[in-house]
């Protein structure tokens, strides 16, 4: 019989690197929308995964040294995969030892790491969170709900369904069946909304769930549910409020098909109504189908085109990879970032890596995490809890790609120089 926290083949979370993307191994998405990949590089990653947890489970603790020694790697991939075991909370890593999960925090690391706001879970409490990847977007939000757990004496699992709708109702109910206590659940739902049969679907579930990064229309009995979310309209819109706040009045957004991109829309053709500005909508996708969006290639010249005639001298872009790709093809022309052209992006998981670096609204993804397990544990340990619901505000960073040299007068709250 499976043990509490034990899942069968079938049923195992997947477990993936969390610092792959920046290591060159593991799958770029766009946004917390959709992608696909792996290969022989990720499988290797996995069973070496897989051998940490078996040595460390055997053995109850080992020196990351020690360990790096006996998988016949460098203490500093060892280093990695630990980090990334820690950030999904397979195991515990604390002061260069490397320990199974199976206790609390000591009562050191509860009092330093425990959010005021975050009860002491009852013994045992295990909590298990859903997420459709863990390279993009998403490892932030899972590390600040590990810490929320683990500093409240909770264990967190985690399992991912790579985007695939199909693998909802399995990880549901492999969690289930491992005995977690509770949910965080980010359902891989098609880009435009849950249907009315994924409503269905998490509505009757047996055990407390918060919705994480998700809605539900109003009206249906999924709608019931905690959920913790980011404010994209209000992210978009301060986005919009920063570039006119520099003097821009042409400001485009060119956004990819992603979860976030109907909200970024909103929030974009909001304050461009709000400061009586028109709007220049560019929705484009990476390889667009007969008939569908235009491709990004196609959304670049005419975004060039409108440029050189100072029809356009802004954007707001999203995801980061958009932005960057952009980028490129604006200083290829012969214009300059931001002289010529200046943008925000929308996610800030990539927007120090051009050379021109990327102004960005970044959600607050570790505090998302972070407050997603609070409540859960406040509706585990007392029942009477009102439903919540809880929207951070982005925060619009500021570097070099919008021309701004601080947060002084860029029209909106939020900003970080």
């Amino acid at each position: 019989m499976p043990v509490k926290g034990d899942l069968t083949n079938t049923q195992k979370p997947v477990i993936a690197d969390a610092l792959d993307l920046c290591c060159g191994q593991g799958r770029p998405h766009a946004g917390n929308g959709q992608g696909h990949g792996g290969g022989h590089v990720r499988t290797k990653v996995e069973e070496r995964h897989e051998r940490i947890m078996q040595i460390v489970r055997d053995r109850g603790n080992i020196r990351l040294a020690a360990l790096g020694a006996e998988l016949g790697v460098s203490t500093e991939t060892a280093r990695r995969d630990v980090k990334a075991l820690t950030a999904i909370g397979r195991v515990r890593w604390v002061h260069g030892s490397v320990s199974w999960p199976s206790g609390p925090l000591s009562a050191r690391d509860a009092r330093l790491n425990r959010p005021e706001s975050v009860p002491a879970a009852p013994p045992g409490l295990l909590i298990g969170m859903i997420v459709p990847v863990a390279d993009y977007f998403y490892p932030e939000i899972i590390r600040g709900a590990r810490a929320a757990a683990a500093a409240s004496g909770a264990r967190l699992m985690v399992a991912m369904t790579d985007y695939d709708a199909a693998q909802n109702a399995a990880q549901i109910k492999g969690m289930i069946n491992a005995g977690a206590d509770g949910l965080l659940l980010t359902p891989s739902w098609g880009i435009d909304g849950p249907t009315p049969k994924d409503c269905e679907q998490i509505a009757d579930l047996d055990i407390p769930t918060v919705l994480v990064e998700r809605r539900v229309p109003a009206g249906v009995q999924a709608a019931a549910l905690d959920r913790v979310t980011s404010d994209h309209v209000a992210g978009a819109a301060l986005a919009v409020r920063h570039l006119a706040g520099l003097g821009h009045q042409g400001i485009a957004l060119v956004s990819s098909p992603t979860h976030t991109a109907a909200a970024i829309r909103e929030g974009y053709r909001s304050a461009m109504d709000v400061l009586d500005l028109g709007l220049d909508d560019m929705p484009v996708t990476l390889s667009g189908p007969p008939g569908g969006p235009r491709s990004f290639e196609e959304t670049v010249l005419d975004l060039l085109r409108r440029v050189a005639a100072r029809e356009v001298t802004a954007a707001l872009v999203h995801t980061d990879h958009v932005a960057i790709n952009l980028i490129q093809r604006v200083l290829a022309r012969g214009l300059r970032v931001p002289e010529d052209f200046a943008l925000v992006s929308y996610d800030d998981e990539l927007a120090t890596i051009p050379s021109v670096q990327l102004s960005a609204v970044a959600p607050q993804k570790r505090a998302i995490g972070e407050a997603a397990a609070g409540l859960l544990i406040r509706k585990l340990t007392d029942p009477t809890v009102l439903t919540t619901r809880i929207e951070l505000l982005p925060r619009l960073v500021v570097r070099e790609s919008c021309g701004a040299t601080s947060a002084a007068g860029a029209g909106g709250g939020g900003l970080e120089p």
